[in-house]
């Protein structure tokens, strides 16, 4: 029998991770409470961050984060699919956050995020007390770490930050990278098209995803400050994807996940060309083949592979042919 494509196209290498094309924001217990709900409803295609930055009220931090404990633990987190946003590392209550959420719920978190990097050797004493708090507590899996890039020091030092150890996505947040500007860039730049067109910005989202995919590292954009207009909330997240390289983005509506993780998958076309190619390859034991009159080997399926993984995590229809062949787990748990 054929070796399955991980065993194969990927040997010596890290693995690059696939994980949802959406990210999606939420700070109160109700908020929190609803978009698990609609995580459930929609089959887990988003991952969901509980806000203990932005969420939690002056003074209230440790209750912020007990109701986050919960909630990480509630019956309703049922994919864990939830990470959580914790305090910079300027702020008093950082280590208090991983103390109490590390411990409680280490074994379910599915990242933490870290807002305001500046350093990278600022960002690496935090991954290390997250390391440090979860051996302590007999949690042996390594927590993923989201990392934001959102000043200036973090800009300059953003192809450190992509190799420090368990970094998993590079966030790109405009609203404050604008702001670090002293309004050189204007304000209307935080929104769209000017996002995407004003120079400083193009040269900030280039590089950071520059730096995170050649480590290896997920690049994600920032939010969309329309909440609505799903045409327009798509149509970002496409010249996300397509212009710039960006595999995920954030969502602080619920209306916006739809769009962004329709303008993120994979489109039909693709999915079909990679399932052809790909049963070609794995019938062939991945030696090189011609598909519509194309050679094909190792480099390509390594693309087509991604491409179906992708499509599989959001939930696209793939043929029963490539599910048995690639993905026997999922059909063993249906059956």
């Amino acid at each position: 029998m054929p070796r399955h494509p991980n065993e194969v196209l990927f040997e010596g290498e890290k693995p690059f991770p696939i994980i949802p094309t959406c990210e999606h924001f939420a700070g109160t217990e109700e908020r929190i409470a609803k978009a698990l709900e609609l995580q459930n409803k929609m089959g887990g295609v988003f991952d969901i961050t509980m806000d203990c930055e932005d969420g939690a009220p002056t003074g209230r931090e440790r209750e912020h984060a007990e109701m986050v404990v919960r909630m990480q633990n509630s019956p309703l987190n049922q994919h864990n699919m939830a990470g959580v946003r914790i305090h910079d590392y300027t702020h008093e209550h950082w280590k208090a956050d991983v103390d109490i959420i590390v411990p409680a719920a280490g074994e379910r978190i599915a990242y933490i995020t870290i807002p305001k990097t500046v350093r990278a050797r600022e960002l690496a004493e935090m991954i290390e007390y997250i390391r440090n708090t979860a051996a302590r507590a007999g949690i042996r899996r390594e927590i993923p770490i989201h990392a934001l890039i959102e000043t200036h020091g973090a800009l300059r030092e953003v192809w450190e930050i992509a190799t420090l150890p368990n970094v998993q996505v590079l966030d790109f947040g405009l609203m404050d990278f604008v702001s670090a500007h002293h309004g050189a860039i204007p304000s209307y730049a935080m929104r769209s098209p000017h996002q995407f067109d004003h120079a400083l910005l193009r040269r900030a989202k280039a590089e950071m995803v520059a730096a995170a995919l050649a480590n290896g590292v997920v690049p994600a954009h920032n939010v969309t400050l329309e909440l609505k207009d799903t045409e327009f909330i798509y149509n970002d997240a496409r010249r996300a994807r397509m212009e710039f390289g960006f595999l995920r983005m954030w969502s602080i509506y619920p209306a916006q996940i739809e769009p962004i993780t329709r303008a993120m998958a994979p489109s039909h076309d693709e999915v079909e060309e990679a399932q052809a190619i790909l049963l070609k390859a794995y019938a062939a034991d991945w030696g090189p083949i011609q598909h519509e009159g194309n050679l094909h080997d190792r480099a390509t399926y390594r693309y087509y592979w991604e491409t179906l993984q992708r499509a599989r995590i959001q939930n696209v229809p793939l043929s029963d042919e490539v599910m048995r062949a690639f993905f026997p787990d999922a059909v063993a748990a249906q059956n």
